[in-house]
């Protein structure tokens, strides 16, 4: 173990994630979507860096990198390992491509000590897991789960222009997706190195954590319809002001996921009309999202704010109408991932944190074949999804040691976990 432990390189990683930070579209920071020739680039990148690692390479059907290192003999199921190499728009350069190349250095280090596993290790860097372009996440894993909606080919980006045609400019085959597909009997676990996206490891004072899930989320459209009137002649107490009960309704949802452990909730827009100054608002609109990392303590939490909204909209007097936009189940981590993950940071000497993660992520589609697990490494101030996300080479070189730790120790789980 101390050798392969020693041929990892933090500097080599932090130095790949400078270089794909550079392949964008957008001038002075960091845009890469889907099929796109910023993607091209990454991948050829990507793909290079994975056969230097000992590994066989090559694009799937759906845009993934998908690379394997055998284990004591060919053909053994995998461990299957990676993130996405997509990005948001002005994005940071640590979301996502830090899982695939700290993966890949993984794998570097066993192939530099001649060491096989009782099992293959698959790296993936999926093609799309942020929705930009499109506007469906989580593409690239559904393609490797076997999942993909064949009825997405024919959603169209800003220009026009189909996923299906896209596929076929970017030089691969859209009637041949089912390709990328993997069994459930060719992968055993799926694991995933994730900066955190947030602030509770650097409050704890700690480089890593364990993840316990990947949050399930609702997102709603709020409308509350009310009287527009003239601000000068209708009394207070008369009005049947919409955005007024709008936002008793936000401070409601604050309350009531405050209340909750482990839930958020966030209004992330809001449009009031007419929207004159001097005209009462008659109909007010906004956006709800709630997470939870168990599904129960997600709807128990959507139960208590959408009573609680019918009870502001009947008390002011105004129609309330709830609009369902979209719904994802929790993903929780194998309990025996956890352990084993937690297992490699105690290794390390570190206390052993567990959170969920409040953010999406690829094993939330993997998790339909293998069981998932994910080691968390701490960012700076929680940011992400921003040119100001940052991690420390120190971290770095931890989240390394433990994932190779992991890796070296792996004992699949039971697939009824």
């Amino acid at each position: 173990m101390p050798s392969v432990l020693a041929a990892l390189d933090a500097q080599r990683v932090w130095d790949h994630c400078d270089a794909l930070g550079r392949l964008s579209e957008q001038e002075g920071g960091l845009t890469r979507v889907f099929l796109s020739s910023q993607q091209r680039d990454a991948n050829a990148l990507v793909l290079a860096w994975m056969r230097d690692a000992g590994m066989t390479a090559h694009v799937d059907a759906m845009g993934n990198c998908v690379g394997r290192y055998e284990g004591a003999r060919p053909g053994l199921p995998c461990l299957m390992l990676g993130s996405h190499l997509d990005t948001v728009r002005d994005a940071g350069q640590y979301d996502g491509m830090l899982g695939v190349l700290s993966a890949i250095e993984c794998v570097g280090a066993l192939n530099a000590t001649g060491t096989r596993l009782p099992f293959a290790i698959e790296v993936i860097g999926f093609g799309d897991e942020e929705g930009v372009r499109f506007g469906s996440t989580l593409l690239g894993s559904r393609a490797i789960a076997g999942t993909f909606d064949p009825a997405l080919l024919a959603k169209t980006d800003a220009d026009g222009m189909t996923m299906r045609e896209a596929l076929t400019k970017f030089e691969l085959d859209p009637t041949q997706y089912a390709t990328a597909a993997h069994s459930p009997a060719q992968v055993l676990a799926y694991a995933e190195l994730h900066i955190e996206q947030g602030p509770v490891l650097e409050a704890a004072g700690l480089p890593v954590g364990v993840v316990t899930a990947i949050n399930g989320g609702y997102r709603f459209t709020i409308e509350l319809t009310g009287m527009a009137g003239h601000a000068g002649t209708v009394p207070m107490g008369l009005r049947r002001d919409a955005l007024a009960a709008a936002a008793e309704c936000v401070v409601a949802v604050e309350r009531i996921a405050g209340s909750m452990p482990d839930v958020v909730g966030t209004v992330g827009r809001i449009e009031a009309r007419p929207g004159a100054m001097n005209v009462i608002p008659g109909k007010a609109q906004f956006s709800l999202d709630v997470r939870a990392p168990t599904d129960d303590k997600r709807h128990a939490a959507i139960a208590a704010i959408r009573a609680e909204f019918a009870a502001i909209a009947q008390r002011r007097n105004v129609d309330l109408a709830v609009t369902p936009l979209w719904e994802a189940k929790t993903s929780p981590c194998a309990p025996a991932m956890q352990e084993q993950i937690a297992t490699a940071i105690h290794a390390e000497g570190i206390r052993v944190h567990r959170l969920p993660s409040g953010a999406g992520h690829d094993g939330m589609a993997i998790i339909d074949i293998a069981p998932i697990g994910m080691l968390f490494v701490r960012c700076k101030g929680g940011i992400s999804h921003n040119p100001a996300e940052a991690v420390t080479l120190d971290d770095v070189a931890t989240g390394l040691r433990v994932f190779a730790r992991f890796i070296l120790a792996f004992a699949p789980p039971s697939r009824s976990q």
